[in-house]
């Protein structure tokens, strides 16, 4: 899972991880300020200060799947909206997740989205019902 953060506050790792994991969760991180705010919400943090070349060997998928999502964005997408920004993670993570699903994965995703609503209101349906050629 992969959310989308404003800044790198206490206050705002605390409301995430609250919403996303639960509490008796182990949850191993390095030793960020914010992350202070994971400590009031879970009963078993692991702090750890990783020199930077050695943090791909603690948390091994998790540089994985940031450095693949990165080089997705650029190569892929140039230029995303911050609006739309939530929704290219949720289909990363998605795909990433599904890495080993093979020829499932199409099959999957037709479930998903007959089970799923958008999490976005796109510009066009906020047009007046008279600006797109109807009278009334």
């Amino acid at each position: 899972k992969m959310r989308v953060i404003n800044d790198l506050k206490a206050e705002t790792f605390e409301k995430e991880v609250q919403a996303a994991v639960e509490e008796d969760s182990i949850v191993v991180m390095d030793n960020l300020r914010g992350h202070v705010g994971v400590e009031k919400v879970v009963k078993n943090p692991e702090r750890q200060t990783v020199p930077g070349k050695n943090a791909p060997k603690v948390l091994p998928w998790v540089h994985i799947a940031i450095a693949n999502a990165k080089s997705l964005f650029q190569d892929m997408y140039h230029g995303i909206k911050d609006e739309f920004l939530q929704g290219y993670l949720d289909e990363f993570c998605y795909k990433f997740n599904r890495k080993y699903f093979g020829d499932r994965v199409f099959d999957r995703l037709v479930i998903a989205g007959a089970a799923s609503r958008p999490t976005f209101v796109h510009s066009l349906y906020l047009y007046n019902k008279g600006t797109c050629g109807n009278s009334g």
